[in-house]
């Protein structure tokens, strides 16, 4: 029999970390039932519904743990009754008509919050000896405790970093390179999966059939944006604090504007925003042809057009230019200044100093 009928946990999990999991699950094995109540104010940089998400998918095989999230934007001061009284009003509607029978909590406001649900206070791992970590380290360096975050919270906060150019210009052999040097994923362009799927169902008709039987229509690169961005995401979740990306939708754009005349609003709408664009010229880089490629004259005027795509986009640009060792030094500078710069992630509410 459980020691507690209904546990309650409270916090903002700006972002949800390996101590908060913890806290749950100390919860978790001593309640009959626990509610998690995931009270951010709306000026955090990371909005309400993800961290509901992401803490529901963590403790999905405790189904006695329930996550519900309220916006708390009422002053933090521990010294004033109306502004606790106020909070705990939020927290209360949250919860809902059950009694809270234990309050568990990392935070030295644990017995007070307790108190005032006429609950037992459970303390936690106070000290963080058990999981050295707080919010406030990870918001300050995400990075550094990479480790300590589940993978979908990683993959809120990985920068992708997306190679594009014109065929054999190096983009393959650029995004495998860079995950290599950064130990993280890469990944691979669909579209050049599904040429090849293409062509080999034309050749198994008609065994001296060439690329240039292939034919595209709008779907056809539709159906890439959604591969490449359901594996760009899959990958996300395993990725480092840098994720390589071979294309996307804005390259998916130039390429069905080559084959269609023009690109979809369906395609164009799919465009997302990555950190970083490294732009591949076509210039000094002999043309391999592979069987799956259009053609050397093509690709002076398909750099252009990449480079007036991603003019307007609001994304950095990195043209890459020069022997491949010139390209991986100018890529990985580019890629260590992104890393450097860090998370810009908005203060929660402090109490007054």
């Amino acid at each position: 029999m459980a020691e507690f009928r209904h546990g309650m946990v409270v916090g903002k999990f700006y972002p949800p970390h390996a101590g908060h999991h913890a806290l749950i699950a100390a919860a978790a094995a001593r309640c009959a039932a626990v509610t998690v109540v995931v009270a951010p104010s709306r000026r955090e940089s990371i909005p309400l519904e993800p961290r509901v998400d992401w803490l529901r998918e963590a403790h999905a095989g405790t189904p006695w743990v329930r996550v519900v999230g309220r916006y708390d934007d009422h002053p933090v001061d521990y010294t004033d009754p109306a502004v606790w009284d106020a909070h705990c009003a939020v927290f209360r509607d949250a919860v809902g008509a059950e009694p809270v029978d234990a309050v568990f909590s990392s935070e030295a406001y644990g017995a007070e919050l307790a108190r005032r649900f006429d609950a037992v206070p459970v303390c936690v791992d106070l000290d963080r000896r058990a999981v050295p970590v707080s919010g406030t380290a990870v918001r300050a360096d995400p990075a550094a405790h990479w480790r300590l975050l589940s993978p979908p919270v990683r993959a809120w906060f990985v920068r992708r970093v997306v190679v594009v150019g014109a065929e054999s210009t190096g983009t393959t052999t650029m995004a495998a390179a860079l995950a290599a040097h950064y130990r993280t994923e890469w990944v691979p362009e669909y579209g050049r999966e599904l040429t090849a799927r293409k062509l080999e169902l034309r050749r198994s008709r008609r065994p001296e059939a060439t690329v240039f039987d292939v034919t595209w229509d709008r779907n056809d690169f539709a159906e890439v944006v959604r591969a490449q961005q359901a594996a760009e995401d899959a990958a996300a979740r395993r990725s480092g604090p840098l994720l390589v990306c071979d294309t996307d939708a804005r390259a998916t754009a130039v390429w069905e504007e080559r084959y269609l005349g023009s690109a979809s609003p369906l395609v164009r709408a799919a465009a997302r925003r990555p950190a970083l664009y490294l732009l591949t010229d076509h210039r000094g880089v002999p043309f391999a042809d592979d069987g799956l490629r259009d053609g050397e004259h093509l690709r002076a005027w398909m750099t252009d057009r990449f480079r007036a795509e991603l003019a307007g986009c609001g994304v950095p640009v990195v043209e890459l230019t020069g022997s491949h060792e010139e390209r991986l030094a100018r890529a990985v500078a580019a890629c260590d200044a992104l890393l450097a710069a860090g998370w810009s992630l908005a203060e929660p509410l402090l109490p007054p100093t």
